[in-house]
C-alpha cells in the first residue's frame, strides 16, 4: 500500500511539462535570441590592405626652383653713358658678340689712377681663375682615369655596381667644375681686357663693347634703354637655357640625409613626364627663414642636374621634386595609416576571421606611405587601415569591399 502510494507520488513529481509551458519557454528562448541580436554591437565597417613584398623607397619631398646651371651676369666694365640694347630676351649670342656698348667719359687724374688698379684687380682675378681651371683639368682627368677604370673592373665583376656608378658620377660631376672653371676664366679674361682698355689712350675715347662670354641666350634684360650708369651695374644675363639645375629647399633637418648622387624625381612642372635628376651637391650652410605661419625654420638649398634637357622647362620655374636618399628592394611592406604607437611600440590591427586582433610589430625603414616589416605579422595579413577609437583586441569587423 505505502510502495504504492509512493509509486504514484514519484509519477506525479516527474511528469512532462505541458504544452503551453513548453511553448512558453521556448518563446523566451526566441525572445532573447531577438534581443541579443537587435542590441549587440554592429561590426565596424573596416578598409584593408595586404603585407606584401616589394620595393621601398624613403624619400624626402619639396618645392624646388629651375635656374640655368651656368649663368653670368655681364655688368657695365666702365661708368659711362650706355647706349641703348637692342637684344631681346631670347636671343641668341656666341662668345665675342657685342651685347651692349657704353661711352666712356673723360677721364681726370683720379679715374685714371682707379682705372689702373682696377685693371690690376681684374689680372689677379685673372690669375685666380686660371689657377682654379687648371686644379679643375687636374681633379677632372683623375676622376676620368678612375671611371675608365672601374668601368673595366666592374665588366670584370671586380667591383659593385654602385661603386661603378660612383665614379661616373663623380666623373661627370667634376667634369662640369671643368667647364665652369674654363668659362670662369675666359670671363676673367675679357673683365680683365675691359679694364687695360680704360686706361689705354688709343681707345679711352672710343665707344667701349661688351662682348657675351660664353655661348648661350639672353635670359633678362636689366638695362635696355640709353642712359649714363656707373660700373659695375648690371646689364643683362646670358645662359644656356638647356644646361638647367633644380634648387631645392629642404628644412636643414632633412637636407642632412641626402647625399650627393641621390636620385631627384622632378614633379608639379607643368609637363605629362616625371624628370630625372641627381643630386649634385648640398650646400654647407643654412639660412633662417619664416614659414607661412610665422615661425623660425633652418633650410638649406640642395642642388640637383637634370640628367636629359626639358625644352619647356625654363629658368626660375616652379617644381616639386621627391628626393630618394634609402631604398629597400625586397621587403615587407605595411602601410604607414595601419600603424599606431602603445607604450613603447608600434601596434597594428589584424582583420582575422571577422574580427581584430591588436598584435605589435617591429619596424624598420619609414617610406612616405609605406614602412618595412620587420617581425609580428606574415606575409599576406589584412591590416587594418586607419584604426578608429572603437577598435578593440576582439571586436567585431567588417571590411569594405
Amino acid at each position: 500500500m505505502i510502495l504504492n502510494s509512493m509509486h504514484a507520488s514519484g509519477r506525479k513529481h516527474f511528469q512532462l511539462p505541458s504544452k503551453n509551458r513548453l511553448f512558453t519557454i521556448l518563446g523566451l528562448i526566441g525572445v532573447a535570441f531577438l534581443l541579443y541580436a537587435l542590441f549587440r554591437p554592429a561590426p565596424v565597417s573596416v578598409d584593408t590592405a595586404p603585407v606584401s613584398p616589394g620595393l621601398l623607397q624613403a624619400t624626402i619631398e619639396d618645392e624646388g626652383t629651375a635656374r640655368v646651371g651656368e649663368r653670368y651676369r655681364v655688368a657695365a666694365p666702365i661708368t659711362g653713358r650706355l647706349l641703348r640694347i637692342t637684344l631681346e630676351e631670347g636671343d641668341s649670342l656666341r662668345r665675342g658678340d657685342i651685347a651692349a656698348t657704353v661711352l666712356p667719359p673723360a677721364l681726370d687724374a683720379l679715374q685714371e689712377r682707379e682705372a689702373a688698379f682696377s685693371a690690376r684687380a681684374a689680372a689677379s682675378a685673372l690669375d685666380e681663375s686660371l689657377a682654379r681651371k687648371k686644379k679643375a683639368a687636374v681633379n677632372a682627368g683623375e676622376a676620368a682615369l678612375r671611371a675608365l677604370r672601374y668601368r673595366n673592373l666592374y665588366g670584370e665583376g671586380a667591383v659593385s655596381k654602385e661603386a661603378f656608378e660612383g665614379a661616373q658620377n663623380d666623373s661627370a660631376m667634376l667634369q662640369r667644375e671643368l667647364q665652369s672653371a674654363a668659362a670662369a676664366a675666359e670671363a676673367a679674361r675679357f673683365r680683365l681686357g675691359r679694364a687695360r682698355a680704360v686706361i689705354d689712350p688709343s681707345v679711352a675715347s672710343r665707344p667701349l663693347h661688351v662682348l657675351s662670354p660664353v655661348d648661350g641666350r639672353v635670359l633678362v634684360i636689366h638695362e635696355k634703354s640709353e642712359r649714363t650708369l656707373q660700373a659695375g651695374t648690371p646689364l643683362l644675363d646670358i645662359g644656356d637655357p638647356m644646361s638647367l639645375e633644380i634648387i631645392i629647399d629642404l628644412l636643414s633637418s632633412d637636407a642632412v640625409l641626402v647625399r650627393p648622387g641621390n636620385p631627384v624625381e622632378i614633379t608639379g612642372w607643368g609637363g605629362p613626364s616625371i624628370l630625372a635628376a641627381r643630386v649634385m651637391r648640398v650646400e654647407p650652410a643654412a639660412r633662417t627663414t619664416l614659414s607661412a605661419l610665422g615661425v623660425e625654420e633652418k633650410r638649406v638649398n640642395v642642388i640637383a642636374v637634370l640628367l636629359s634637357a626639358e625644352p619647356a622647362l625654363g629658368d626660375n620655374y616652379r617644381v616639386q621634386a621627391r628626393i630618394e636618399v634609402e631604398r629597400r628592394e625586397h621587403c615587407l611592406k605595411i602601410p604607414r595609416s595601419a600603424l599606431f604607437r602603445a607604450g613603447n611600440r608600434w601596434h597594428v590591427f589584424v582583420a582575422e576571421g571577422g574580427r581584430a586582433a591588436e598584435k605589435p610589430v617591429r619596424i624598420g625603414l619609414m617610406g612616405t606611405h609605406e614602412a618595412e616589416l620587420l617581425e609580428g605579422i606574415d606575409v599576406g595579413a589584412r591590416v587594418i587601415l586607419h584604426p578608429s577609437p572603437v577598435l578593440r583586441d576582439g571586436v567585431r569587423v567588417r571590411e569594405r569591399t
